[in-house]
């Protein structure tokens, strides 16, 4: 199979919704409390996985905070199900987020996945920044973040150790691999599928996330720019 093959969309398979179908990815942390629900559109898969597509003015809900997103964005979940891989369309100032992941998998035609705290990022503001742990960057810069949520959630629900290892070694290498711009985190390979999420036609959004079950609703966010990434757990 050719380079160029790879990269065209794969054959419907018969455990995935059809492509254009509305859908939402469910985030839950390690003890089983509720997280971020995306309302996303499916795509289609390639070599590299599932994407997912979210238009500019979807939802992203979790307990006590939602937000309607801003731009286009495209998410890949790979079938390792240890990341999602999201691409912001420009002129989002994250471009690359990447929810470093746990079980990340397809349950009843709807994919979900545990969020480790871990995040890649790649942001391109107009103008140097100072990242949350007061680092100043540039734009384009490529970094692992929220690495003290991480080390607070290690200890308090006791991630087992061999899990530790192996997502803090994922982590180095996605900063790797999107630093240099492989694929699938190259710009060329999210503006394939960008460009296939625009060109559907329009599709009736999910209904709002249901959180009567989890410890407080979802109430809109404050005035301002979306968050960098709606599984984020900024």
């Amino acid at each position: 199979m050719t380079a160029d093959a790879d990269d065209q969309p794969h054959p419907q398979r018969p455990d995935r919704p059809a492509v254009g179908t509305a859908l939402q990815f469910r985030w839950r942390k390690w003890d089983g409390g509720a997280h971020w629900v995306n309302d996303e559109i499916y795509l289609g898969s390639d070599r590299w996985g599932d994407w997912l597509g979210q238009p500019a003015g979807w939802n992203n809900a979790r307990p006590a905070r939602a937000f309607a997103a801003e731009h286009d964005s495209v998410t890949l979940i790979p079938p390792s199900g240890d990341f999602a891989y999201t691409h912001n369309a420009a002129p989002h100032p994250t471009r690359v987020y990447i929810d470093i992941a746990w079980d990340v998998r397809w349950d009843a035609g709807l994919p979900t996945g545990i969020d480790m705290d871990l995040d890649v990022v790649r942001r391109e503001p107009a103008a140097p920044y100072l990242d949350r742990d007061g680092v100043l960057r540039s734009p384009g810069d490529v970094y692992i973040e929220d690495r003290d949520e991480w080390d607070e959630h290690r200890v308090a629900y006791g991630y087992p150790l061999d899990l530790v290892e192996r997502l803090e070694s994922v982590a180095v290498d996605l900063e790797g691999r999107v630093r240099d711009g492989l694929p699938p985190f190259d710009d060329e390979t999210a503006q394939r599928w960008l460009a296939r999420l625009a060109a559907l036609p329009p599709v009736p959004q999910p209904a709002p996330a249901d959180f009567t079950d989890a410890d407080e609703p979802a109430a809109p966010a404050p005035a301002g720019p979306d968050p960098a990434r709606p599984g984020s757990a900024a």
